[in-house]
Order: structure tokens, then sequence, then C-alpha cells
């Protein structure tokens, strides 16, 4: 039977391929979205600072409180 425009694509089970394709295109625009923000999160490394590195000394008793008061001062003067 001809169908004329309205052919197996549109009124058949063409309409099945076409959700598939909606959803494929979907899927992976998430997806995407997903992994960029996931790699972003991840990608980004923490760097310690002058006064970071401060702190863990001091905590782990490498140096005593007056030489922690005087590096603080010279770190935060710069």
């Amino acid at each position: 039977m001809d169908h004329g425009y309205w052919n197996d694509w549109y009124a058949g089970w063409g309409w099945f391929l076409w959700i598939g394709i909606w959803f494929l295109m979907i899927s992976s625009f998430t997806h995407w979205g997903y992994s960029y923000r996931s790699h972003r999160h991840h990608a980004t490394r923490f760097e310690k600072g002058a006064l970071d590195i401060l702190n863990e000394r001091y905590a782990k008793g490498e140096i005593s409180r007056e030489e922690f008061a005087l590096m603080k001062v010279e770190i935060t003067a710069t």
C-alpha cells in the first residue's frame, strides 16, 4: 500500500526508530555534561599555600609558637 508522504517512517514502526534516535541524542548530551562536570571537579588540584604549610608544620610540632608567629607575620606581610 502506498502511503505517500506518510510512509513507514511515520505511520509504521518508524516512530520507534525516531524515539531511539532522540533517546540516544539526549542520553549522550546528558552523559557529556555529567562527565565534563566530574572531570572538571577532579581535575582541579588543591595547591597548598604558604600559610597552609606553616599551619601543618606547627600542628606537627616541627616549629615552636614563637617561630610560628614570626613566620606568619613574614608571610602575611608579603
